[in-house]
């Protein structure tokens, strides 16, 4: 298995370990429960160091970004990140990512940890078309970046004192350059729980020198370190879309609900499945990804079957849990068309009994 720069943090802390995309990470330390309500209440911190990270760098990388990611890159500023995907030419989804313009000739991408290798023989294939060179223009620095996901609502005041610039004013989805407690890091208002707070980027070689700034700006805060557990909890009670369960190769980001990160005006031009998503668009989709709450008891589960009354199958879960915030079962599934409207009723199989739920908005959790 391979290591992150803070793996025997989490083992000198006594956190319970797993195998997570190749990686031996944390998965709990107090409780997934216990953890999650401290991001939610106050502030967390969350190993991601195993997320990649790539350079597309040069005069061609805004036209390279814009044909292999869904979203319009050109609406970019520097100091702005972006949500997207990219399509695979197949109809579905290599992986969903985060685009940060560094300026209008440099850009940073952050894949998910079990799609790196996946992702950049992918993007190693379009790269020659748009004149970048792998290992020169487009440059996977994944092994060289610690990252930790600082998340919950006291976070930016609590981390204020240690930054050499204002980020307690910061919006969304926007970084900075600066340095943190003697680091220097990207800080990004970013994250996958909901609850505010940042991401911070920085050499492997700093890790320890930026572990420890923020757990001692943290002290007064009673901060913890949390793990993968709560990290998916807090992210279904958004309905934030985990690759390998609500996404994958085989789902399209329309039928994901991601229509808003796939546009297809004329400043986006052509992009890798354009035609593909405009036709399925205008045909109508025949299945989607919603949002549902249980409303006999039990709880829904990755693969379990989605029915209706009459027990024939319309669709599948796609990630289920039980919300230690909005105090619920909740899931997603894709359903076929016209079971996806809110309100309507379907039913779980849940180890041969079909127990009733309902399609609902999501968030889940709102503040």
């Amino acid at each position: 298995m391979k290591t992150t720069a803070f793996t025997q943090k989490h083992i000198d802390l006594g956190a319970k370990m797993v195998d997570f995309a190749g990686y031996n990470m944390p998965v709990e330390y107090f409780g997934i429960n216990a953890e999650h309500n401290k991001v939610r209440e106050c502030a967390g911190v969350f190993d991601v160091s195993h997320m990649g990270e790539f350079w597309v760098k040069g005069p061609n990388a805004l036209k390279f970004l814009q044909y292999v990611t869904s979203n319009d890159v050109s609406a970019l500023v520097p100091g702005k990140v972006q949500y997207s995907c990219m399509p695979n030419g197949k109809g579905g989804i290599v992986d969903d990512l985060l685009v940060y313009c560094i300026d209008s000739e440099t850009y940073m991408l952050v894949p998910n940890a079990a799609n790196i290798e996946k992702d950049w023989n992918h993007l190693c294939q379009y790269a020659p078309k748009f004149g970048l060179t792998p290992g020169k223009e487009l440059y996977n620095a994944s092994d060289e970046i610690c990252q930790l996901a600082i998340q919950g609502p006291k976070v930016l005041e609590m981390l204020q004192p240690i930054c050499d610039q204002n980020v307690t004013d910061m919006e969304y989805y926007t970084f900075k350059k600066l340095n943190v407690g003697g680091v220097s890091a990207i800080f990004s208002t970013t994250g996958y729980t909901g609850s505010g707070g940042c991401e911070i980027y920085a050499a492997n070689e700093d890790a320890d020198k930026l572990w420890n700034a923020v757990f001692e700006a943290g002290k007064p805060y009673d901060l913890k370190a949390v793990g993968l557990g709560a990290r998916d909890t807090l992210r279904l009670e958004m309905g934030f879309c985990l690759y390998g369960n609500d996404i994958d190769d085989t789902t399209s980001p329309l039928e994901a609900g991601l229509g808003w990160i796939t546009k297809f005006n004329d400043v986006k031009g052509d992009f890798v499945d354009r035609d593909y998503l405009l036709n399925q668009k205008a045909e109508g989709l025949k299945r989607k990804l919603v949002g549902f709450e249980m409303i006999d008891k039990g709880i829904p589960r990755h693969g379990y079957a989605v029915c209706d009354a009459e027990g024939n199958e319309i669709g599948h879960v796609t990630s289920g849990t039980m919300g230690p915030t909005v105090h619920k079962a909740i899931g997603m599934a894709y359903v076929n068309t016209p079971f996806n409207k809110v309100d309507t009723e379907i039913f779980i199989n849940v180890r041969g009994r079909l127990l009733k739920a309902k399609v609902v908005k999501i968030p889940f959790y709102k503040k």
